[in-house]
């Protein structure tokens, strides 16, 4: 029997999407560090751990560890704002721009194999 969620591209494109990840072995990201990582690229910088907390509506240490990661990854990095020593910024770096826009790329080829059904 088959589930059908009439109405519902937007998974569709999402499974697709995450489809095409696992089976080029990209980084396996929880929701979480992808929201993050988003954020990061997509949102006017700077960023700080208390900002990012703030508006994912979540604590501290939940975005340290995802931060964690991503640094891990060489996605994001930490830097300390050189106007306030006591905060560190959260930053860009080359890799985890390339990431999101091979991403953003099985994103539109998904899309693109959806509209040919």
């Amino acid at each position: 029997m088959e589930f059908e969620l009439s109405g519902h591209q937007g998974l569709r494109l999402w499974m697709e999407t995450l489809t095409s990840g696992v089976t080029r072995k990209i980084p396996d990201l929880t929701s979480r560090q992808m929201a993050v990582l988003m954020r990061v690229y997509l949102e006017p910088q700077p960023h700080t751990v208390r900002g990012l907390a703030a508006e994912l509506n979540v604590s501290k240490p939940v975005i340290t560890r995802a931060i964690d990661t991503l640094s891990t990854l060489g996605f994001l990095k930490r830097v300390r704002d050189e106007a306030d020593k006591r905060n560190v910024l959260i930053q860009r770096t080359v890799k985890g721009a390339v990431f999101l826009t091979d991403f953003a790329e099985m994103m539109e080829k998904a899309n693109e194999n959806a509209q040919k059904k």
